[in-house]
């Protein structure tokens, strides 16, 4: 649909630890017509991040993953690109504030496909849902230590 209107399709870098929602995520955001990097950890993340020569234009990561936290990663991928657009999701909502405080956007799981893709498309117009700007990307760690 978003080519219709004269848009080219986005790339999102999707990060999930569960495979079934990994899964079922990926399929929502194709759907959608968005085209989807899956990676099920925070490393193979930044590995297919490193590999991959286009643009990247949306991170989408949960909160909540073993060795490195999505707002960690989404600090570390703003460094290569500062471009990047981030959306984290979890169960949790404790880690909203680290998210608003960054500019960055949050979805609370679970969710309706319906609102994710929209808290997606608001992310990629630049809107941010409180804070106007980001942490800048060299500070060290996001404070999450989830």
């Amino acid at each position: 649909m978003a080519e219709a209107f004269g848009e080219t399709q986005k790339t999102i870098l999707l990060v999930e630890d569960h495979s079934a929602l990994l899964k079922l995520v990926r399929q929502i955001l194709e759907d959608a017509n968005f085209s989807v990097i899956p990676a099920k950890n925070a490393r193979e993340a930044m590995r297919l991040e490193a590999e991959f020569p286009g643009t990247i234009n949306l991170l989408l990561s949960d909160v909540r993953m073993r060795g490195m936290s999505g707002p960690d990663l989404a600090l570390r991928l703003l460094e290569r690109r500062p471009q990047i657009r981030v959306v984290l999701m979890s169960g949790y909502p404790v880690g909203a504030s680290v998210v608003h405080h960054n500019g960055w956007h949050y979805i609370q799981k679970p969710f309706l496909p319906a609102a994710l893709v929209d808290r997606i498309r608001i992310a990629l117009r630049g809107e941010t849902r409180s804070a106007p700007s980001r942490m800048a990307a060299g500070q060290a760690s996001s404070g999450w230590n989830g």
